[in-house]
């Protein structure tokens, strides 16, 4: 609970412009992809994110892993069908199997199960390397991934290792302490969406310090599109609990419900509390997410802006879901420059990426043709970038966050 308050008191930094969230981790995380190289490599690649954008972008970051719970997944049908056999939805490891068998989509609440088992493991190791001095400075060359070494992403960031090192030094020769453990652990977080209910629901601890309630399953959850309606449950637990929270919002979201949403989540208008999560699309965001932002702007309500420029670029080639590295990135460049004309802050972003060297997305400095998605296309569900894709955004973030910076200095 107190963790989850001190993350809270981030967000409420980020909402302000004084921070910056860095969000990501699989679409979902599966089963028999859990190991701890794994998790290290996907927790260096959020080190090299943070590091990235809080050095070119002079801000400090919030790193926050889609991981150690995100095992349930949302479907928009039922049902799915390849060729003439139908079968029920894959749900998420946590409800049933991805494989396209009658068997393993047989929904098996052992499941549930192994799903907390393999999150707590998770986290044990996270806890681990956050404080046990592998997120540290001294480590900022180490964290680069082998397959990245020779790559333009992995040279850009051994440059700025080199000056993280050089800084150390210096500080070093004026007598600065550079064993403290504020520059040998870091804070990381989870997260993942809050959909299983029964399961959420048992993970619910009262906080004894406080009184409050905590859904001990993450430091943070957030509400899908799917599933945000006023009137239905997921809205009603999330609002009872005090975990810091997202939802995420499309074009479809119009003014007047995205006020009434605000206030039933968050009705002390409590900085930090709430993360509006837009999910539209470059040209539509363009279009729709003004409006959303003049309207929290005039109700005087307190929400750090969020942007998942992933499902909106969602599409099929060659018979692979897939995005496009260039509409990714395009809808981030549309994020910055509607906070940018409405005077408002750019409190984040939320990826779908992984530490591996998969070939799921389209496009970027590691060149992945859309011949290229079978070679390594490993996601059970939606495509996410990979490492070297990853750090392109980061590399963009910071460059966008820099200008932002400079703006403001020159405007006083």
């Amino acid at each position: 609970a107190g963790e989850c308050r001190n993350l809270q008191n981030k967000l409420a930094k980020a909402a302000a412009g004084d921070a910056f969230i860095v969000q990501g981790g699989d679409c979902a995380e599966a089963f028999d992809a859990f190991n701890a190289n794994k998790i290290r490599d996907f927790y260096r690649v959020m080190l090299q994110m943070g590091l990235i954008v809080a050095f070119g972008g002079g801000v400090p970051v919030i790193k926050l892993g889609r991981i150690a719970g995100q095992y349930a997944k949302p479907r928009s049908g039922d049902m799915e069908k390849i060729g003439d056999v139908e079968l029920p939805s894959y749900r998420g490891d946590n409800v049933n199997g991805a494989e396209f068998t009658p068997e393993a989509r047989i929904p098996d609440p052992q499941r549930l199960i192994k799903g907390y088992n393999q999150s707590a493991a998770t986290l044990n190791l996270i806890r681990g390397f956050s404080s046990g001095g592998y997120g540290g400075l001294s480590r900022v060359a180490a964290w680069n991934l082998d397959f990245m070494a020779k790559s333009k992403e992995g040279t850009h960031f051994m440059d700025i290792a080199k000056r993280v090192d050089e800084a150390l030094s210096f500080m070093s020769a004026c007598g600065i302490d550079i064993d403290s453990p504020t520059l040998n652990t870091t804070e990381f977080y989870t997260s993942h969406e809050c959909l299983h209910m029964d399961l959420e629901q048992c993970l619910t601890r009262e906080d004894s310090t406080t009184g409050k309630y905590y859904d001990c399953s993450a430091h943070y959850l957030w509400c899908g599109e799917r599933t945000r309606q006023l009137d239905h449950a997921h809205l009603e637990f999330l609002r009872g609990v005090g975990n810091p929270i997202g939802v995420k919002v499309s074009d479809k979201s119009n003014p007047e419900d995205l006020i009434t949403m605000i206030k039933a989540f968050n009705p002390d208008n409590v900085p930090g509390r709430l993360t509006i999560i837009v999910r539209m699309g470059a040209q539509k965001l363009r279009q729709h997410f003004p409006k959303l932002l003049q309207a929290v702007k005039d109700a005087g309500l307190v929400v750090t802006w969020q942007s998942d420029p992933m499902h909106g670029n969602t599409e099929t080639v060659q018979g692979y879901k897939t995005r496009r590295y260039e509409n990714v990135r395009a809808e981030i460049e549309a994020f910055f420059d509607v906070h940018d004309q409405m005077g408002t802050v750019p409190g984040g972003i939320h990826l779908e990426m992984t530490g591996d060297n998969v070939t799921e997305c389209i496009g970027g400095g590691s060149n992945v043709e859309s011949t290229d998605l079978e070679s390594r296309y490993h996601t059970h569900c939606d495509p996410r970038l990979n490492a070297e894709q990853a750090l392109e955004i980061a590399f963009y973030v910071a460059s966008r966050l820099r200008k932002r910076r400079e703006a403001v200095r020159a405007a006083k």
